[in-house]
């Protein structure tokens, strides 16, 4: 069973990057036979969203972590590696992160690599960073984690995704309060989300951009193609018990943690999900509302959103969990300590 601790690891800071350009879900941009906008904004919670098709989700990465280790006060040269979660990569080659090295100041001995996860990115993202700490010669590092400018969807961008990009700073810590994780996967539901054409198995061609009606959308084949029913199923019943789980085998209370954060997925399964968990409304902030779906950046954005002026200064227990396209799906508790730098959100145009 994949669960994973660590002893001596560091949740050092995070901080976030966004479009400064809003898109309200009004009427304008929700348009559908089957629901209004109000009733769109009622199911998913979504009521705005940041989106700008000229950005990349390294663009929104980048000015975010400049502050966050301006704020942290680091030595860019004592950052030894840095891992880059999305699925709207710059290029299909090179890796991303290997750009933002460069574009960061970063040393040419920097471990540098990409990770194509989703909506569960990055917690797994997390535990790689924390692997390589605590493992060699690594003292410092940083995750970049989101997504922007999505394949082939500037005229039909669904209203329920927002753009973003986060920096996650994590070093080695001698004393330090366990860092736990589990992970899961069910690889059989690869086709619940999906984009079928542009990668090796289907490359594009005419056909590609041809557009066809799936469930009740007409979309095509480099468009984002999504099985809402399943996926609901998928996250309503995987989320809780992966949180079980994990607290079971680190011998976790519920009681004990002060906040939940969950992937934004929309507020109508994350609302399920945290009755079934029996969870206090105040426990589990949503940052969905005014930023949309944004994928693997959901989790470090809510933190930087909803939590920055409220758990600064002071010690938080948290338990996170992201889930979605794969099926993959990861929980992890951690204790951010009073010193722990939540930077300012960065818009960015």
């Amino acid at each position: 069973m994949a669960f994973l601790h660590f002893n001596h690891i560091r949740i050092a800071g995070f901080g976030a990057g966004v479009p400064k350009n809003v898109v309200e879900n009004d009427e304008g941009a929700v348009s559908s036979d089957v629901y209004s906008a109000s009733d769109f904004v009622k199911t998913t919670g979504v009521r705005r969203r940041r989106v700008d098709f000229e950005l990349t989700t390294s663009d929104l990465c980048l000015p975010a972590a400049e502050r966050l280790i301006a704020d942290l006060g680091w030595d860019k040269k004592e950052i030894d590696a840095l891992i880059f979660v999305s699925q709207t990569a710059d290029y299909f080659l090179p890796a991303t992160a290997c750009i933002l090295q460069d574009k960061l100041g970063l040393g040419r001995e920097c471990y540098a690599a990409d990770v194509s996860l989703g909506c569960s990115g990055w917690v797994y993202g997390l535990s790689y960073v924390a692997s390589l700490i605590e493992s060699g010669t690594i003292r410092k590092a940083i995750l970049l984690a989101g997504d922007a400018k999505r394949h082939y969807q500037v005229r039909h961008f669904d209203p329920l995704f927002g753009c973003a990009g986060t920096v996650t700073a994590v070093e080695f810590a001698q004393e330090t309060e366990r860092l736990c994780f589990h992970f899961g996967t069910d690889g059989s539901g690869f086709d619940a989300i999906i984009i079928p054409d542009g990668g090796a198995r289907n490359q594009v061609s005419v056909d590609s951009f041809r557009e066809e009606e799936f469930e009740g959308k007409m979309v095509s084949r480099l468009q984002t193609r999504m099985k809402g029913m399943d996926v609901f199923a998928f996250g309503i019943s995987t989320v809780p018990k992966s949180i079980k789980k994990l607290t079971t085998q680190y011998n976790l209370t519920l009681e004990d943690y002060d906040y939940f954060i969950f992937h934004q997925a929309n507020m109508k399964m994350n609302e399920v999900i945290r009755n079934k968990l029996k969870l206090p409304e105040e426990k589990v902030p949503y940052s969905m509302p005014d930023f949309g779906n944004t994928s693997s950046a959901s989790i470090p954005l809510t933190i930087v959103t909803e939590l920055r002026e409220v758990i600064s200064g002071q010690k938080t227990n948290i338990i996170t969990c992201g889930f979605g396209v794969g099926l993959s799906w990861g929980t992890a508790a951690m204790t951010l300590d009073a010193d722990c730098v939540i930077s300012e959100l960065t818009e960015v145009q």
